[in-house]
Order: C-alpha cells, then structure tokens, then sequence
C-alpha cells in the first residue's frame, strides 16, 4: 500500500463537493481517485472540476473499483447504512456521514456488519471533533482548568424552508434534530465522556413539512447537565458555553469552523478572560488524514462505531420524550 490511502466518493452531493473532497485533496494521507452518481455526465463534470481521476455512472461501479481502498459516503440519511454495508461488503473502509441512520437498530446493523469484518475500518463523520478547538476544549476540561464540569449549553440554527431540500423532508430522515441537533448531543457526551441517563425534549413541527423545525432539549448526565436547541428556521447562529465550578469555555463557531481564518476560544477562570486563538485549519482535511492513517498503520479509527450508535439512542429519546411530554430514561 501507498503512503495515501485511495478514497471513492459515493455521490455528489455538496457536502462533498463543495467541502469535503477539496479538503482531503489537502491531506497528507489521503487521495481522492474515483466518485460516483448515478448520471455519468454528472460524475464526470464533478471529477473534471475536482481533478478526480476516475468517475462512475452507478455506486455498484464504485464499489467494485479495486483501487478503492475506502468509501466517504455522504448519501441522504435513509441511504446512509444500506450503502455502508453494500461498501463493507465490497472490502471497502467506509467514512458515513453523519448521522449514522435514520435511527439506532438501523445504526446497530451497520455496526454488526462492522464487527463482522473486523479488518476494515468503519466511522462516523462527525468532523468537528477532530478540530483543535474542540481537542482543547476536551484536554481543559479534563485537566480540571474549570473546575468540575457541571453543564454545557449549545445553540445551532439556520434558516431553510425549501420543500425540495432533502433536510426538509421528513420521509428521507430530515428535520433539524437529525441535521444538526445530532451536534450538541454528541460533543456533550464527548466533552462529559460519559452517555446522559435521561432526556427530555419539546419540539415545533412544520406543519407543511412535518420536520421539527425547532427543537431543544435538556440531557441529564450523572455529574452534570447539557441543554441545547436547534432549528432550521432561525436566524444562522452557533455556539457552546462549557462550565465548571471554577470557570468556563466558551467556543465562537463550534461546528462550521471557518478555514480562511483562526478560531476562537474563551477560558475564563474566576474574573480572568483569555482569548485563545487557534491555527488556521480544515477540520475535515484532519479528519481524513486521521481515517486514513488509521487505516495506514492498522489503529484504532478516532471515534468507535458503537459512539454512533449511543448517540442516535439519545436523538430518538429526544423525539420520544417530546411525544410523550415527559422525561426518557435512556
């Protein structure tokens, strides 16, 4: 094997094309040889503009491609976990896009598929993870900087109401708590390091759309708390507030990290206020480095398939305890 690790793209969705491929073609470890759709022409003009060696008409092409070593699946939510296991199945590492399915028994299979080729790699993409700030955030944390964590507060919203968008609708695993709510449950069990043991949630419904256009929720973990809300039909906004008992952080743009200029991050202790400022970066040109040197060397990949699952587990208690008006126990 190379010292870069061949990727597929399975489509050509904007995610990948207008974030995720430019990224890893940065990358030290990662090449991006081949993308597919399921209209040639589309693929070819995407691989041209790319300066992508190889296009495909259909996945199945894709997947048979012998020179691929892993797949980066950005496919719409309901085809996340058939696509992932047809690529697992074809002997390829797989990189999924968030989230992991449209719910966790369709999470827990691609994870026993997983299990069952224990030589190939198989992740989640929840890039902002692998970011600078959020590594600094976990080590503050841990190192006591702020005391004992006790709660976190997290905000992400954006504005879209397009019916034709795929985020819209709900049949395909749309609405904002799967798009982005799926954000501030997972850094919180990321930054408490441990799974909440009940939720409880409210959430405003499109009445076109039948999406949760609005949501927030409290997550109850054994030392602490984390609250958040999330919306597609708010003003565009992001943040977290992470506090202990002797002070806080707090990050300016948690999730869309920018990559034309540094990130910011605030550690308060006592009165005292220092503004951290972090390299440029690209979190997801990081995050295919780390997948393919993981695959490189035979590691563990950053995060285990089975996070994935823990944290779709809270996404349903979430809808369930806003169904039911009262709190989950998870």
């Amino acid at each position: 094997m190379s010292d870069k690790i061949r990727w597929g793209i399975l489509s050509t969705a904007k995610i990948g094309t207008l974030q995720v491929i430019p990224a890893m073609q940065k990358g030290n470890f990662s090449e991006v040889t081949a993308i597919a759709s399921r209209n040639l022409a589309q693929a070819k003009q995407v691989a041209s503009q790319l300066g992508i060696a190889r296009a495909y008409g259909s996945y199945e092409e894709l997947l048979a491609d012998p020179d691929i070593d892993v797949i980066y699946n950005p496919l719409p939510n309901h085809m996340h976990v058939p696509w992932s296991i047809k690529a697992i199945q074809a002997g390829k590492h797989v990189l999924c896009e968030k989230p992991i399915g449209l719910s966790s028994e369709e999470g827990q299979t691609l994870l026993d598929c997983a299990q069952k080729h224990s030589e190939l790699k198989v992740m989640e993409a929840f890039m902002y993870r692998h970011h600078p700030q959020w590594q600094l955030a976990q080590k503050i944390v841990q190192e006591g900087k702020i005391g004992t964590l006790r709660t976190i507060q997290s905000f992400f919203s954006y504005f879209n109401d397009d019916p034709q968008n795929i985020r819209n609708q709900s049949e395909l695993g749309g609405g904002g708590l799967m798009d982005i709510g799926c954000y501030p449950i997972s850094l919180s069990r990321f930054i408490f390091d441990e799974e909440p043991k009940r939720v409880f949630g409210i959430a405003e419904y499109d009445s076109t759309l039948n999406t949760d256009r609005l949501t927030s929720a409290t997550l109850e973990f054994p030392n602490g708390s984390s609250t958040f809300t999330c919306s597609t039909q708010l003003n565009p906004y992001q943040r977290v507030h992470i506090h202990g008992t002797e002070g806080r952080v707090e990050i300016e743009i948690p999730f869309n990290a920018p990559i034309d200029r540094p990130c910011k991050v605030w550690l308060q202790t006592g009165t005292e206020i220092n503004e951290i400022e972090l390299e440029v970066c690209n979190q997801y040109t990081i995050q295919g480095d780390l997948f393919s040197q993981a695959v490189l060397n035979n590691t563990s990949i950053p995060t285990p398939l089975e996070d994935a699952v823990s944290n779709m587990k809270v996404i349903e208690a979430v809808v369930e305890s806003n169904r039911l008006g009262s709190w989950v126990n998870l």
